[in-house]
């Protein structure tokens, strides 16, 4: 989806200090350091395993699946979603109760399908060819097989032989961190909503807060040692019923969120003021976070929950216009982090080009001059070669500072968040607006 962007306002650019010792250096390490592949047996998804690295705490996965059409948001959209989701937590839960985050994904293709898209390629060679050549009639009739080639890559279900495409596993790296930290992460799956959302504006955004509701209270109720997840989580790396257990350690008074794209608009909508009446009993969303967020249509106010968002300058999708909506109403802190060559893609491996998986590339527009990319109001901006592998060390940095400052309470974090400190062995392209709670005179 692609909205109007607006002016932004920078303040607070990073600095050239060092971070400070303890916890935000543990979480700047975990975060540019790889996450190792394992060379062992792999996952039953056909992923390689994951190895712990030495030093730190060991992380479990497991997934669950209730079925393709399990949940049907409330009207007046009109659709059926899947109730599945990966989940990235810390084996020792032993300890007392851990932070909640909540993880959705944005617009995408919703099958990989890969005779779809290769029919797809062609049909839009053929209609290339045919506007070039000026032919009206042909070019409608090319038009056509477009649409009907591309039909099948966001079908809900997949047509038969065909596997979902798992864009919830798209932030594995950013789990796996946040869980080395303590959260217990679930990333959903909203491709039900992809195939249903065509011109369902803007009841869509309410349904994407309602799916994030819905998983909300199935982990209220496994909390209690209850509910439909019960005897649902499978192992991923034995393909068997985890052994985990999650009653008795899961903290609902301290929930975050987290969406990309047009998730990042459902999460906006699900922390905003007005719909805090919505969230399951006994749940407490305390910090909101935005990975290159669309822009809800109404606008709803945010000003009573943390929030964050993280945008880049060569991204063709994300508004960035949050922390100016909610500027001098906000009863919260504001945190903005403009990435200088940020890409919308590279927030989600299984979207970016490195990937392989099908529909996956490079969303920037090219520059007017080297080194630059088309910014959204359509100035050139340097792109400084920022790589997909760098924009994430320096996402989950950021995401884990402000996850550890506003759902575990250490402060530690307040420099990266304010941009008086800065991040260490990443690029210089790292802009920081702080705006502090507002104190009406």
């Amino acid at each position: 989806m692609r909205v109007k962007h607006r002016r932004q306002h920078f303040s607070g650019r990073a600095g050239r200090g060092a971070l400070t010792a303890g916890a935000v250096a543990a979480v700047v390490a975990a975060a540019v350091v790889p996450v190792q592949a394992s060379a062992g047996k792999a996952a039953p998804d056909g992923r390689p395993g994951q190895v712990d690295r030495p030093g730190t705490p060991a992380v479990g996965e497991v997934r669950y699946d209730l079925g393709d059409q399990a949940f049907t948001p409330p009207a007046p959209y009109e659709g059926k979603v899947e109730l599945a989701a990966v989940v990235r937590y810390p084996r020792n839960m032993a300890s007392g109760r851990h932070p909640l985050i909540l993880l959705q994904h944005g617009l995408w293709h919703t099958c990989a399908d890969r005779a779809a898209q290769a029919e797809l390629e062609a049909a839009r060679k053929a209609l290339a060819e045919a506007e070039k050549a000026g032919d009206e009639d042909e070019v409608a009739r090319r038009q056509k097989l477009v649409e009907q080639a591309s039909a099948p890559l966001w079908s809900w279900p997949c047509r038969d032989g065909v596997s979902p495409l798992p864009s919830s596993s798209g932030y594995d790296f950013l789990a796996e961190t946040l869980a080395r930290e303590g959260f217990i992460v679930v990333s959903m799956s909203a491709n039900g909503i992809n195939a249903t959302s065509s011109g369902q504006a803007p009841s869509v955004y309410q349904a994407r807060a309602a799916l994030i509701n819905k998983h909300l209270d199935l982990w209220r109720q496994l909390a209690e040692g209850k509910g439909p997840l019960r005897g649902k989580l499978i192992d991923t790396q034995t393909g068997r019923e985890s052994r985990a257990r999650f009653a008795g350690h899961v903290d609902l008074g301290r929930v975050g969120t987290i969406g990309h794209s047009m998730g990042g608009g459902g999460v906006m909508q699900h922390v905003s003021d007005d719909r805090h009446d919505a969230w399951p009993k006994g749940v407490t969303v305390k910090a909101a976070l935005g990975l290159a967020p669309t822009a809800t249509w109404d606008a709803e106010p945010v000003t009573k929950v943390p929030l964050a968002v993280l945008w880049g300058t060569c991204d063709q999708v994300n508004t960035g216009e949050y922390v100016d909506w909610n500027r001098g109403k906000n009863q919260a802190p504001l945190h903005q982090v403009t990435l200088t060559g940020g890409n919308h893609n590279y927030f989600n491996t299984q979207w970016s080009p490195s990937s392989g998986q099908v529909g996956g590339k490079n969303d920037a527009v090219p520059g007017r001059r080297p080194g630059h990319c088309v910014s959204q109001d359509g100035l050139d901006q340097e792109h400084h070669g920022l790589d997909e592998a760098t924009q994430r060390r320096i996402t989950t940095a950021y995401t884990t500072a402000f996850f550890r400052r506003y759902l575990m309470g250490d402060t530690s974090t307040d420099g990266l968040l304010t941009g008086k400190k800065h991040l260490p062995s990443v690029p210089r392209v790292v802009n920081v607006e702080y705006v502090p709670p507002h104190r009406p005179n």
